[in-house]
């Protein structure tokens, strides 16, 4: 591996093993129907996803002759072109970190020491349309998530190929493995076990 491709995260390097597999036979593959078979989460995770970044994902469309007639706005406004717009109530933890990377806009009426503290973290993002990253504290860079895609993640890590339910630790290294950040994922995780763990509890207990 290149020194770039040593700091991918754990899923960017199965999947540069699947594309180094492609390339060495590709004289035998050329022309002919592949199917790679995976149990690795995190990439049949990318798998279903359809916004999954380009970089990690890159298949055949199937329906991409079929465009849809949408008519494309070209004039935006100004002071939001940019911006990362989204309902109040669905705001992601990582809007103004990527307002400013993305298009430079800093949050009116912060202290001088809110300030500090912004410009401080905001150095250990960086924006790669169309998500942000985080570079963290072990030098791996990972996507920012929140929301229903974040909690999605959490529970493909927290279940495993095998279904065998992991523990709110090594499920939150596997969402860190497969790439991904959100500031609570350890919370979230003890969340996510507790909630199994008595669905578990409540099941078996009505089975005796």
């Amino acid at each position: 591996m290149t020194e770039a491709q040593a700091h991918y995260t754990t899923t960017e390097k199965e999947l540069l093993a699947v594309v180094y597999a492609f390339e060495k036979f590709r004289s035998y593959l050329v022309l002919s129907k592949s199917i790679v078979y995976t149990d690795h989460s995190a990439i049949k995770y990318l798998f279903a996803k359809k916004d999954a970044k380009p970089r990690l994902m890159r298949l055949e469309n199937p329906h991409q002759d079929k465009l849809e007639n949408k008519e494309i706005t070209e004039t935006f406004p100004l002071e939001t072109l940019g911006s990362v717009a989204l309902r109040a109530d669905s705001t992601p933890w990582f809007a103004d970190f990527a307002n400013y990377h993305a298009g430079n806009f800093v949050v009116k009426g912060m202290s001088s020491q809110q300030k500090n503290k912004f410009f401080k973290d905001v150095k250990h993002y960086f924006w790669d349309d169309p998500f942000l990253f985080k570079i963290c504290a072990d030098q791996m860079i990972r996507r920012c998530v929140h929301g229903k895609e974040a909690l999605d993640i959490l529970k493909a890590c927290h279940n495993g190929p095998t279904r065998g339910h992991h523990g709110a630790n090594l499920t939150a290294k596997k969402v860190f493995d497969a790439g991904f950040f959100w500031p609570s994922i350890y919370k979230d995780a003890h969340e996510l076990v507790k909630i199994v763990t008595r669905a578990n509890n409540k099941k078996n207990f009505h089975k005796g």
